[in-house]
């Protein structure tokens, strides 16, 4: 051990970001989701290929020249899944189920090289009169490319769960087992 290296009793572990619970949703909030993602040809074919999309639009680039967009498009499904991906992290963390994606709409086509950022805004929020653990929340997911261009818009509804039936702390934040990973020192 170097002088500088932190003993077992320096240790601490450090409260994190658990996700927002039913009550942190307010109507008219919007949530910038970090960071942006860049789109990759390989994302485009595997997704095209694990879901057997066989429209040549994604896997054809002779074909796709040919068409009005001049180049293969990236599968909309992928598009979805990338947007929904970059929400959960604000939205369904702590969500118990998803019980709906709505009004699905791919306003602009998305090329490889593109990058996707994301957006939700809060449309409704209910209470559950058969459930008093969670939540339901409903919320308008929007992607844009970089050039500001809206590239899809969706409407999400997760069941989310309520700050007072969550115990998250920095030993076991959400979706890790208890026990896991560095522990806090017994209280002595």
């Amino acid at each position: 051990m170097t002088a500088d290296e932190p003993t077992d009793s320096e240790k601490h572990i450090v409260e994190g970001w658990h996700g927002r619970y039913y009550e942190d949703f307010a109507v008219g909030d919007v949530y910038k989701h970090p960071f942006g993602r860049t789109v990759t040809e390989t994302d485009n074919v595997w997704m095209t290929n694990v879901t057997m999309n066989l429209n040549p639009m994604h896997f054809n680039e002779a074909y796709a020249a040919e068409t009005e967009f001049g180049e293969r498009l990236v599968d909309g499904t992928f598009v979805i899944a990338l947007a929904v991906g970059m929400s959960v992290i604000d939205i369904s963390v702590n969500a118990t189920a998803n019980l709906g994606y709505d009004d699905i709409r791919h306003h602009n086509p998305v090329y490889h090289g593109d990058t996707i950022f994301a957006e939700s805004e809060v449309l409704h929020k209910r209470e559950l009169e058969s459930r008093d653990h969670v939540g339901i929340v409903t919320t308008e997911l929007r992607a844009y490319n970089q050039d500001n261009e809206l590239v899809l818009s969706l409407e999400r509804t997760p069941m989310v769960l309520k700050r007072s039936h969550a115990e998250p702390s920095a030993a076991q934040p959400p979706g890790w087992p208890e026990g896991i990973g560095t522990q806090p020192e017994p209280d002595q």
